[in-house]
């Protein structure tokens, strides 16, 4: 017999809210200043959203701090979260795979249609990965940590560049800013339908995004990777013991800095000896790659240490706990910026893609993740869950689940 969880039985980790809250901010940062355009842009397009220096250092400043890292930072929360559900499916006595793995379907399905509005969606990238997670839940420490380690270092990049040679493996035409595709799909974004819109993300966008996700770029390798750490996260309870653990938590921000000096020294190095026009079709290429990710992995790092740094001091942690709603609730605000971002960028909205310079999209992604923050806060006092936090738990256990406060 296996009975449904409710929320009193298991205690949430608050600073895990708050961490997931914070690095959802991060997103609305990263994804605002891209316009929600998920593939390169026109150097034309470039030169109209920074044309001045504020609007540069505005979008130097959410590439070399947001970008690449929060998303990673969501992966690695999606690691720890598997754990935190299998551990307390066995505490009940009750085996959660499959559970979960009918979680992953119905996630696919909020995710297939938040893509159909943003092509850069992670959910359906979550929902296929996870499905990997069941088999590692039962292999040792070492053995995630090991295997982290090769996606980080780029394993997947290597076994897919030996057999391709930087050749696409889902896509064969060039996908640089000024080919046909990206051309087109850029006149959709400015002047198709909605409906065009969703037609081209649900069908040529899911293409793309695998090839990014899949090909030398490997962001997925990089994924389940990040998955892969939150998983040992769980499992050593470190969250749980935050407060006490002190040794490990000084090995880790030492050991992402020396992680992050060596892969920006190294990046710079084997980039600057490629020339000007550097061509991802070689192995030294690969390896800069690399060093790119590692940058990442380093920082990614870095920011959990931080935060928890900052989360055990009583002022800092009375700030980060601001987004302990936004957390709990990360679902439907990661679904709803898209909606909101997309009427404001694209043509079948208010249509302003590359119109608006980066230091007010900047301060419009602060406004929204503002607004989303304090519309979670209001919105959990008198409901249990999110409305997508909502249906997703509810047809996870085929039970309408209580979303009214008591």
């Amino acid at each position: 017999m296996t009975t449904t969880p409710t929320s009193s039985q298991f205690q949430r980790i608050e600073i895990i809210d708050a961490l997931r809250g914070f690095s959802l901010a991060g997103i609305v940062f990263c994804h605002m200043l891209e316009n929600f355009v998920a593939s390169p842009i026109p150097q034309e397009a470039i030169e109209t959203m920074s044309p001045g220096i504020i609007d540069q250092i505005a979008d130097g400043f959410v590439s070399f701090l947001f970008r690449g890292k929060f998303f990673a930072l969501f992966s690695f929360l999606f690691g720890l979260s598997f754990f935190i559900q299998m551990d307390n499916g066995k505490k009940r006595g009750a085996n959660f795979a499959g559970r979960f793995l009918w979680r992953l379907i119905i996630l696919f399905g909020i995710g297939f249609l938040h893509s159909m509005f943003y092509r850069g969606d992670i959910l359906t990238l979550y929902a296929v990965l996870g499905v990997l997670l069941i088999p590692f839940n039962s292999i040792s420490n070492k053995w995630l940590l090991g295997i982290a380690a090769l996606f980080f270092i780029g394993l997947g990049r290597y076994i897919v560049f030996y057999f391709t040679n930087g050749e696409g493996i889902f896509i064969t035409e060039e996908m640089g800013p000024e080919s046909p595709m990206i051309t087109a799909y850029f006149d959709i974004l400015q002047n198709g339908s909605i409906t065009e819109v969703f037609t081209s993300n649900a069908t040529e966008g899911n293409i793309t995004k695998a090839e990014f996700q899949f090909g030398v770029f490997s962001r997925g390798y990089l994924t389940f990777g990040f998955f892969l750490l939150g998983l040992f996260i769980g499992r050593i309870e470190f969250f749980k013991n935050y407060l006490t653990e002190k040794k490990f938590l000084k090995r880790l921000w030492i050991g992402a800095l020396i992680l992050l000096g060596v892969s920006i020294g190294s990046m710079i190095a084997i980039f600057a000896s490629m020339g000007p026009d550097v061509s991802f079709n070689s192995w030294t290429s690969m390896l800069g790659l690399t060093f790119y990710d590692l940058m990442n992995v380093a920082m990614t790092i870095l920011l959990v240490a931080i935060f928890v740094i900052l989360y055990k001091k009583n002022k800092p942690q009375r700030f980060l706990q601001k987004f302990i709603p936004y957390g709990k609730m990360a679902l439907t605000n990661y679904f709803l910026q898209s909606v909101i971002g997309t009427f404001i960028f694209f043509g079948w909205g208010l249509g302003y893609l590359i119109k608006i310079p980066h230091r007010y999209v900047f301060l419009m992604a602060l406004a929204i993740i503002i607004v989303q923050m304090w519309l979670s806060k209001v919105w959990l006092k008198y409901f249990n869950y999110g409305p997508l936090e909502w249906l997703w738990r509810s047809l996870t256990f085929f039970k309408l689940m209580p979303i009214k406060r008591k």
